[in-house]
């Protein structure tokens, strides 16, 4: 099913999800290490924690263009090397499996919202443009974080099978997906307990 060239391209792409922004943006500024405080995970939410928006900003951003990077890559690249479309989603998901599990950091990562956006962004912007829309959404009503992106992420899918149908593409999305809900699952614990924190409006 997968090529030499996808195989190479999602080994690459894992590669560049390792990247932990968190912590490389955390020694950059001379932050704590974003493991040892808040909820311990390293993403721009529990950075921001630390009291540094700009040091969140820069998570964030390098979250979210890790993933772009990756696949907007793979798709250029694509006729050169001959990256299958299948290829091109196993790259969405390698890059995606990265950040949750990087190498670099001891395959202790964050939750993967903001890669995954970047992801979808760079797929096709219209699932980017739908998952977005629906955390601002979602977050702008009820100031919980772990909410807004457990309704992005059940959206992903969907966008998925609208635009793209039973294809590699909709496979991927779903798997990430999944693996979004179940690194938050600590997180549905305390909403359905209804002791999930919610962001103060300033």
């Amino acid at each position: 099913m997968f090529t030499l060239a996808d195989i190479i391209a999602a080994g690459i792409a894992y590669l560049i999800g390792s990247l932990s922004f968190a912590v490389i943006v955390s020694r950059a500024v001379g932050l704590p290490d974003p493991h040892s405080y808040g909820s311990g995970n390293p993403g721009a939410t529990n950075v921001l924690r630390s009291g540094s928006k700009k040091a969140a900003i820069l998570t964030l951003l390098g979250d979210t263009l890790k993933g772009v990077a990756a696949v907007l890559l793979a798709k250029y690249f694509a006729a050169q090397f001959g990256i299958t479309a299948a290829g091109i989603a196993l790259v969405a998901i390698a890059v995606f499996l990265g950040h949750l599990w990087p190498v670099f950091f001891g395959f202790k990562g964050g939750k993967g919202v903001a890669t995954a956006a970047g992801v979808l962004w760079a797929l096709d912007w219209r699932m980017g443009l739908g998952l977005t829309l629906v955390w601002a959404l979602v977050f702008a009503v009820t100031r919980v974080s772990s909410l807004a992106a457990l309704m992005g992420s059940a959206m992903a899918p969907v966008l998925g099978y609208v635009f793209f149908g039973a294809s590699p593409v909709f496979f991927a999305t779903l798997a990430m997906a999944a693996l979004l809900f179940w690194r938050h699952r600590d997180n549905i614990r305390r909403l359905l307990s209804g002791e999930e924190a919610a962001f103060k409006k300033r």
